[in-house]
This record gives structure tokens, sequence and C-alpha cells, in this order.
């Protein structure tokens, strides 16, 4: 055994035949929360549609596709979507947890037999590291769009969100400097910055964006940096 078996642990980093997942303990613990991009959600949105809002909010010329940078990577399921139209994803995320479900999720789908899938992950790169950190070292002019997405309360209507958010709230805990996150990607991007909210939450660090994508639930806050063309 890796961990002491008398202790109480919240949650537990576990191999299975699925790969790394992170596994609520208790009696009345969830199932298992893991990056899965060929038959999870991520696989289902590839096939069934979804998605749409981030891609819209990210834009771009298809002959060129801006590069963009995840700064909140998550279970990277944005990143997956967006790399799934062609866009090269560089997917941030500081938690070592998370980190480590992320590179799991990855290596695996870079073993399966969907030759799609293995092309769409080639086009996601994986950085175990604090944001703020790394684009504050990122060469000029490397940074053509950022998208954040700050942690916010699960939504009721759905128990999978719910459930990965509430491991999330209790391994990564709360998001303290998603203002300083966005004034430094404001400051490093050179076309766009993109924010997801909850569609009626006020604007990160009180600043306006440019324009808004609205979904039913979620909404994503441009802001326009430079045309695309220019």
């Amino acid at each position: 055994s890796l961990c002491d078996a008398t202790a109480d642990y919240p949650y537990l980093l576990v191999i299975d035949d699925g790969g790394l997942c992170l596994q609520q303990t208790g009696a009345k613990a969830a199932g298992p929360v893991r990056v899965d991009f060929v038959s999870g959600a991520a696989g289902h949105r590839r096939k069934q549609g979804g998605g749409e809002l981030v891609v819209k909010a990210v834009g771009g010329d298809r002959a060129q596709l801006p590069k963009v940078i995840d700064a909140t990577a998550g279970l990277g399921r944005d990143s997956f979507v967006l790399a799934s139209r062609g866009y090269t994803v560089t997917l941030c995320e500081r938690s070592p947890i998370i980190s480590a479900l992320l590179a799991d999720g990855l290596a695996r789908a870079l073993q399966c037999d969907d030759e799609e899938i293995q092309s769409i992950v080639t086009r996601m790169t994986l950085e175990s590291q604090d944001t703020i950190n790394y684009l504050q070292q990122l060469p000029a002019q490397r940074a053509d769009v950022i998208v954040i997405d700050p942690m916010f309360p699960a939504s009721k209507k759905s128990a999978l969100v719910k459930k990965d958010m509430r491991a999330f709230h209790s391994v990564v805990g709360a998001d303290t400097d998603s203002d300083q996150l966005l004034q430094c990607a404001l400051d490093v991007a050179t076309h766009r910055v993109v924010v997801k909210r909850p569609r009626k939450a006020e604007c990160l660090a009180g600043i306006k964006p440019n324009f808004e994508v609205v979904g039913k639930a979620i909404r994503f806050d441009v802001y326009s940096l430079r045309a695309y063309n220019k």
C-alpha cells in the first residue's frame, strides 16, 4: 500500500483498468473522476457535437488558426474541443494531482486505436506549472489566445459536473488569483483573452469584455486585443 490505511483521506489517486483516477472515499462515495478523451464526456462531445461556444469565442482565421493557451486546464474538456477543431493548445495545470490525471488521459489517448483521437491529442501539450509564472516567462508574441475558466460552483442539474466539481473543490481548493491571472493574460496575449463565466456572474476583476458569447448556463467573455489579420 502507498498510503496509511488508518488515515482518513477524502480522496485517493487510484490506478485501475481505466487508468489513473481520483476516487472519493467513504460509504457514499461518488464514482471515479478521470480524464478520458476516448470514451468519456470529451469523446461524446466530439461525436455528438458540443463546445461550439468556446470555439466561437476563440475564433480566428481557419486557414491559420491561432495557438491557444488553456490557462486553467482542469480535466481538459475545452482544450480537447479546441484541438478537435484544429487548434494547437497548451494546457496549463498547477495542481499536481489534476495534472497527473491529464497526463494519464493524454497518454492513453495516444495509445488508443482511434487515429483521429491520436491526431487530436498530438495538438495538446501539457504544462504542469503555475500559469502566471508560465505566462510571464513566455517569449514575446507567443500567446495568440488565452482561455481562462476560473472555478465556480457546480450546477445542481448535472450529477457528473457536481461530482467533478466536488472533487476539484476538495483537492484543488478555490481560485484566489483569478483577477491577477486575467490581468497577466491581458498583458501577454496578442489577440484575445477568453474567460468562461456562469451566465449571470459578474465580469472577472470587474473588467468588461469587448463582447460575450452566451449559452444557456454559461457565457464566454471575450477581450479582443488585436484583429487576427493584423
